[in-house]
Parts: C-alpha cells; structure tokens; sequence
C-alpha cells in the first residue's frame, strides 16, 4: 500500500537549489534510512513529506487517510505544560482518551465530592476498561521511564534540552501513525536506550522514514536507504551494509563507463583534428555526437576523503588527572576523579546522560576550573578539542577566510603546503560554498566547519565530545578516515557503537563519580563483560564470607591466572585463521570492487564477505579474552 507519493519535487532557498526533480514512493512497511552530506536538503525534504514545507514545483501525494508522525531535530514544546501534559497532547482516540482521564482525575483530587466530575470520571474509566486505555497508560509511562524521564509531573522548562528531546520522541512514539519520521532520533541517548530503541521501531507496525547518523542503528532497523546526493535520490533495497556494497558497485561501473567514455571522447577529437568537413551527414551525425559526449556529466560519486595531515611529536607525558572534584550548587557532578592519559591511548570514554561526561573535557581543556584536583599535560602536548558549543565560529567570515586565519601554513609530512581550499573540500566543502558566510550555514555545516577547524592545528592529542550527534554520514567516513591515520592521543565521548568501535582501543565508563576500569572494544565486547560483572561481584561476596567464617586459616595471596597448554594452543591457530580470514577479507573487497557490472557474481562476493566478517568477529572476541589473560599473567 502506497502511503506518500512525490513526483518531480523541486523546493530551493534564494539561489540555492536542495531538490531537483525528486521522485519518491513511501509503502506501507518501509522502514527508510536517508542519509546525505550536511546541508544537501534532508532536513527540507522531510518536513515537505510531513507538510510543513510547500514545494516550488512538483507534486507531493498524501494518500487518503494516511496519518503522518513528525519528530524534528529541536522540537517545539508547551512550556506550559507538565511532561504528562506533553504527551496526552496528541489528537489520536487513545492519546485523548487518556489526557480527558489523566484531567478529570486531578480535578477530583482537588473537589472530590463533585457529582458532575464523579460522574465524568465513572463514564472516563468504563472507556478505559472497554479499550484498554490502563495498558496504554502503563505503556506511555514505561517508554518514558526508559528514555530516562521519571519525573512525570515535571514543567518542561525545569528539562534540560536533551530531556526535552527525550520527552518528544516519547510523544513521537506514543502517538501512532501510520508514517513516523524522525530526525536525529538517536541525538541526547545513551547507548542502552539506542539499543531499546531499536527494538521497539523494529517491532512497531506502521512505516518509518529517518535521518540518524548512528550506523548500526541503520543498518539493524532500515530495509532501505535513499541517498540525497546533489539534488537528487538514489534508492538502494536493504540494510545500511548492502547501501554500502550497492554504492561501491555502482560507483565502479560509473567509473568504468567514465572511463570508455573518455575514451571514446579523445578519438572523436583526434579525428576532427585531422580536418574532417563536416559536410555529409555522415560527419555531421559525427559532430553532433561529440558535442553530446562534451555534455553528458557522469555521477562519479565522492571521492575518498583522506585527511594528510601530520600531528605534531608527543612525549612520553600525556596527561595525569589526580582527585578532581566539581560540583553545582547542590549537584555533586563527581569527587576525587583520577585519570591517566599515555601515548597511543585511544579511549572511548560512555555513560548515561548528567554523568558530567562534557563537564570532565571542559575541565581537561581549560575552559572549566575544577573546585579541586590537579590536571597536568605534558609538555608536549597540541591539544585539540571539539566541544559541543562549536566555540570561536565567527558568522561575518566567509568560510575560506576562517580556515586561512586559522591555520596559513599547514603543510603534509613530505613538506607540501596544503591549501585552505583544498581542506575544504576534503571536509566536504565545494569551491563556491566556501565564499559564503559562516552564518548561512546549516548547523550541520557549521559543525563540520569547526570539526576542521580544530584538526587544521594539526594536534597529536584529541579530545571529541559527541562527535556524531551533528555529523553526517560522509563526514563521518571523513573524520574515520583521519583518524585511521592519526598517531596521537584520542579521548571521545559518544554514545555511538559503531565510531566507537572504528576508533578507539578500550572503553572506559564514567558513572556515579568516578571512571570503571578500562574494557576492550569492541562495544559489544563490552556489553558481554559487563553482563557477567554482577555474577562476578556475588561470587566474590560468597568468597569473601567464607574466608571470614575460616579465621584461623590466612587468605592466600590472589596469583594471576595463567593460560592452560591447551588455551594456549587455541591461542596461537585463533592467530592463524584470523591473519587467513583477513588476508581472504582483503581479497574478497578488491574481487568486489573489480566485479563491474556482474551482479550475480558480485551478489555471491558479498555473501562470502559477509560470511567471512561474521566468523572474524566471533574469533576476535575469543582471542580478545585470551590474549587478556596472556598480558597479565
């Protein structure tokens, strides 16, 4: 069942162009991913399917019937209102069901021998017990309760912005429709509730069209992805990893066909270079067939976005944090906090939300002051840090201007100087964008803009607070990319399971006050030794009580354990078949790549690789715990 149409959608702002000639079908049952760089017109796009934009010329379709659900990046509440009040706000029977009970039930509270509300509320209650209105209240109380909301009769001005943007996913989620549209759902949660998230979209009934840079969050729920690449939609049936290997084909064949068009261009020329008269219609069909060649612009895709820039020498002192302390008025954000910082260190640094995660960088980088403790850097030291607040932007330069003041003279490892220009388009940034002002950019732009700004100083130590909360997909692979590269210090803090696992070495969680020992990535490696955390804690008190029964017996000292003969053989063939698996991964994604146009061929690559990946991740976990066991024995 078809639920939107849009047909030859054309919508642009002044003289900027963000859609031309978009079509779009929207069934029943799709749960689309739509991903794009910053600024191409995403956001635009769905608030035009949501009938909030009107569009300069094409036609958008919105079946009979069909209801449509909005959750926008920074969505307008009542401040009026309480947080219950928010969500019993919705025009669905059930929503209003609830709000007229959830009325009538604080009126009686208030004039109890009302004969009039006493009535009211006795019809309200058979209503909720005929449509099983108390499961959708208990339902709308638990959704809240596991985005972190548990104070239901809180004003939503006493709300943080993050709590603010919870309560409206809350509403979002509450309300059915038969198409909900998120932007950014992912933004202000933490990694457990993406996780619930997830589950609940997956089993929700009706069709779902998002924006999310969050990559794993993509490829579990989305069946299909829709690019919005230079005005216009490419549609790719599937998950966000077939996006990927549908992309990489595509952009093959395109290259390939680039390329025999080139060809075919510089024969042409070299014949009428020869002095060729154009007189038959023979030739003159040949002229006309050049100048068509001349014209035609093939979509050859980005191309791959490589940051070369070099970071500076690091001592062996990085950073020693002793007994830092900070609190805000009656908030005690953490006390007595130690952290240590050493070179090759890359440390995904989680947490639920109000931890103090932000407030902890904001300490390490100089913008906050501890209330006590010591924060010591190294001498060597070019720190880098991308905050939250995108600080020392300035809106009356022209984006070239900017980078030029910021860094004039950066300069690769072989010495070439590196123009400002050329960064910016490597950040994604095309030439004539790059004369206007920082102030007419979208947030996401601007964040990118700043996102190359502190890296243009070329720091061997960073520090990356929610990077992806306002990235883009692209700009993401870029950020990766340098990172791959970077030989310095990394410390971020995100909820993101899929950067983290592409960035960073071990996870360290900050919780009540104070920071866990350090786990290996990946994110799911994590998940695993934190569920049997508790198991061991209980084991340990057992253990404990036991000795204390036993006084006349002295504990033993604790020995490290040590690997069997047989782990130890398991150890070194897991060093075998994973140095085989990824020497057939390799060659599987240059076979891909090289497939061209054979789909069948390349169908049954990807299922290998795919096959391939599975099998390395199940004995990386395993040679992640013994090779853990073998350090510290």
């Amino acid at each position: 069942m078809n639920l939107v149409t849009l047909d030859n959608v054309k919508k642009q702002y002044s003289e900027r162009v963000l859609l031309d000639g978009v079509d779009l079908l929207i069934n029943a049952g799709d749960r689309i991913g739509l991903i794009g760089v910053n600024g191409s017109g995403k956001t635009t796009l769905l608030r035009i399917i949501a009938g909030l934009e009107a569009v300069d010329s094409g036609q958008v379709t919105v079946w009979g019937g069909v209801r449509i659900q909005y959750l926008p990046q920074e969505p307008r509440l009542e401040d009026s209102f309480t947080v219950l009040e928010q969500l019993f706000a919705g025009d669905a029977a059930p929503i209003r069901l609830l709000r007229d009970y959830e009325w009538v039930s604080r009126q009686l509270q208030q004039q109890p021998t009302d004969q009039a509300l006493q009535a009211q509320f006795s019809a309200l209650t058979a209503e909720m017990d005929r449509t099983g209105g108390w499961a959708a209240e208990a339902q709308v109380k638990a959704i809240l309760t596991r985005l972190g909301i548990t104070d239901f009769a809180a004003p939503l001005t006493a709300l943080s912005g993050g709590e603010r943007k919870r309560v409206a996913l809350a509403q979002a989620l509450i309300d059915p429709a038969d198409l909900l549209i998120l932007d950014e759902p992912t933004n202000h949660i933490d990694a457990d509730t993406i996780a619930w998230l997830e589950t609940y979209l997956m089993n929700a009934p009706g069709a779902l069209l998002m924006v999310t840079h969050d990559r794993y969050f993509l490829d579990r729920i989305a069946n299909r992805i829709v690019d919005l690449d230079r005005r216009r939609l490419v549609n790719y049936p599937g998950n966000y990893q077939r996006y990927l290997e549908q992309r990489a084909a595509r952009e093959a064949n395109l290259a390939t066909a680039e390329q025999k068009r080139q060809g075919i261009l510089r024969r042409e020329l070299e014949w009428l270079r020869r002095g060729a008269m154009a007189r038959t219609t023979k030739q003159k069909a040949r002229k006309q067939r050049i100048e068509e060649l001349q014209q035609i612009r093939y979509d050859l895709g980005e191309e791959r976005l490589l940051m070369a820039l070099a970071s500076r020498r690091l001592g062996k002192q990085v950073l020693t944090v002793r007994g830092v302390s900070k609190r805000y008025d009656d908030l005690q954000l953490f006390e007595g906090v130690d952290f240590e910082l050493a070179p090759g260190d890359r440390v995904g640094m989680i947490g639920p939300n109000g931890a103090g995660k932000s407030t902890f960088l904001d300490i390490l980088a100089g913008y906050v002051a501890p209330d006590a403790g010591e924060v010591r850097w190294g001498e060597t030291v070019r720190l880098g840090y991308y905050d939250q607040q995108s600080r020392g932007l300035v809106d009356q330069m022209k984006v070239i201007d900017f980078i030029n003041e910021r860094a004039p003279l950066v300069r690769t490892p072989d010495g070439t100087r590196v123009e400002a220009a050329q960064m910016l388009e490597w950040f994604l940034f095309p030439r004539p964008q790059q004369q206007a002002q920082i102030g007419a950019l979208s947030g996401g732009e601007r964040r990118r803009l700043y996102l190359l700004s502190v890296l243009v100083h070329q720091p061997n130590v960073l520090l990356l607070d929610e990077p992806t909360n306002d990235l883009d997909v692209p700009t993401l692979a870029v950020l990766e990319s340098f990172l791959d590269r970077f030989e310095g210090v990394l410390l971020v803090v995100s909820h993101d399971r899929y950067f983290l696992d592409r960035t960073v070495d071990y996870l360290a969680v900050f919780e009540n006050g104070r920071f866990s020992p350090r786990y290996p990535a990946p994110y799911s490696s994590y998940q695993r030794l934190r569920q049997a955390e508790p198991e061991t804690a209980v084991a340990d008190e057992d253990a404990e009580a036991r000795e204390t029964a036993v006084v006349t017996r002295p504990p033993r000292p604790e020995r490290p354990r040590r690997l069997t003969w047989k782990e130890q053989r398991e150890l070194e063939q897991l060093n075998q078949r994973v140095d085989a698996l990824e020497g057939e991964k390799s060659g599987l994604q240059q076979a891909i790549n090289a497939s061209g146009g054979d789909y069948v061929r390349l169908q049954q690559l990807a299922g290998r690789l795919q096959h391939v990946e599975a099998e390395l991740d199940g004995l990386l976990e395993r040679w992640i715990e013994l090779s853990e066991i073998d350090a510290h024995a």
